[in-house]
């Protein structure tokens, strides 16, 4: 046996029940003419009983029938060069003839320098074939190994609708030769970059999940039975203590009563991630859910866009949206606002309003003002009897009427917020606990 990295056809016979390799229909290449390149091939060849950096292939994880992509980090520390690209460009080109999901196991140093410049040129290659597997509405997972750097992690990693990094991998654009050693994939995912960490032992069966979630989507999301209060509010002011109650049920509870299991999606892929805002992919009688809840926090722009990069993903996959609303409103510090705010929330409204697929939506506690409306779907919007939405909470409108603090409780009364002035006015429809029996 060999030490040192797994190698890809190891990783692939643990990692699936059947596998057969897509036929290599493309020449070795020496575009420059390197020394000595021709005898280093075959060494490599030699040591690995592989011809290239990647073994690609159609093969079943979980039952789904899937194309995989696996690196060989033994043959030129699976670096991309001419032909890589060639035998990645066929693979999916494959996935979308067969209409199949693809699964990268990313392993990689980066291009391949002795093949130059018309190595490099490989990344737009490879960038091509994800547009054209977006376009096609096919899901592609990647999965980030130890290490995972430069144009490998700058396309088929990054670049992919779900990430998900194995625990202790070396992840960054700059090789570890080039740059201070360290970045990890624990880095990467607290910047909102990886969706998830996941054990080496946890791939297979996360694998298999993700596959089950991005291949069987619901026709539509039911609407959640609520969980909290059972009557409705009396007053504007009754509403909005019953929202802020720190006992009510919160995204978690909802969350937990309406998927059978679920998988989530991390971060805004733009450096930042909100811990206020959970969205993912759950599994609901037998199909396929996506979500975008939040946690009765101030959301703050990652939320937004985290939110926003989930509603474009489950539509360009066909899977309905369940939306959780419950926010004071979004974040309105200096910082939220250096960080794109405003943008942020333009780009959740524009998500959901654009959305081919159904997205429903369901108040669970607070609304406060733009920052929970843009969650929110227009035309497919409910409202639990522990909820409100206004376009301002009654101590600021208060405020700004100037307004005695003592008025507050009749301001909340006037801005008719409570879930049955909503229903009245014809915002939302009255979700309300089952009876027993």
């Amino acid at each position: 046996m060999r030490s040192g990295p797994e190698p890809a056809r190891d990783l692939i016979a643990r990692l699936t029940a059947e596998f057969t390799e897509l036929p290599a229909t493309s020449p070795s290449a020496d575009p420059l003419g390197w020394p000595g390149y021709g005898d280093q091939r075959a060494r490599a060849t030699e040591r690995t009983g592989e011809h290239e950096s990647v073994v690609c292939g159609v093969a079943e994880i979980g039952g789904v029938t899937t194309v995989v992509v696996a690196f060989e980090f033994g043959f030129f520390g699976g670096s991309l060069g001419t032909r890589t690209g060639t035998l990645i460009e066929q693979a999916f080109t494959h996935a979308r003839s067969a209409h199949l999901p693809v699964v990268s196991l990313v392993m990689t140093g980066g291009s391949r320098m002795q093949e130059g410049t018309p190595a490099l040129l490989q990344l737009q290659r490879i960038a091509r074939q994800l547009a054209l597997t977006r376009e096609a509405g096919l899901p592609h997972i990647a999965v980030l190994r130890d290490p995972t750097t430069g144009g490998g992690w700058a396309t088929l990693g990054a670049g992919a609708d779900v990430v998900l990094g194995l625990h202790g991998a070396q992840v960054g654009f700059a090789g570890s030769r080039v740059r201070p050693p360290g970045y990890s994939v624990t880095q990467q995912f607290a910047a909102g970059l990886v969706d998830q960490l996941v054990p080496r032992d946890e791939l297979r069966l996360r694998l298999e999940r993700w596959l089950k979630l991005v291949t069987g989507p619901a026709p539509e999301a039911e609407v959640p039975q609520a969980l909290g209060a059972s009557t409705l509010p009396a007053t504007g002011w009754e509403a909005v203590q019953r929202a802020r109650a720190p006992g009510r049920p919160r995204a978690t509870a909802y969350l937990a009563a309406y998927f059978d299991w679920h998988e989530p999606i991390s971060g805004d892929r733009c450096g930042g991630v909100d811990s206020g805002v959970l969205c993912g992919f759950g599994h609901r009688n037998g199909t396929t859910v996506a979500y975008a809840a939040q946690c009765g926090t101030a959301t703050r722009p990652a939320g937004f866009r985290t939110a926003a990069r989930l509603v474009k993903l489950a539509d360009r996959l066909g899977i309905p949206v369940l939306t959780l609303v419950d926010t004071p409103g979004a974040a309105n510090d200096a910082a939220a606002e250096k960080a794109g705010l405003g943008a942020a929330i333009a780009d959740m409204f524009t998500a959901v309003a654009s959305a081919r697929v159904p997205v429903t939506t369901l108040l669970i506690g607070e609304g406060g003002s733009g920052g929970a409306l843009a969650f929110a779907a227009p035309d497919r919007l409910w409202a639990t009897p522990d909820s409100y939405l206004a376009v301002i909470s009654p101590e600021l409108a208060a405020a700004i009427l100037k307004r005695d603090p003592s008025e507050v409780r009749a301001t909340a009364d006037q801005l008719r917020l409570r879930p049955q002035d909503l229903a009245e006015l014809g915002i939302a429809q009255l979700r309300t606990q089952v009876a027993p029996g």
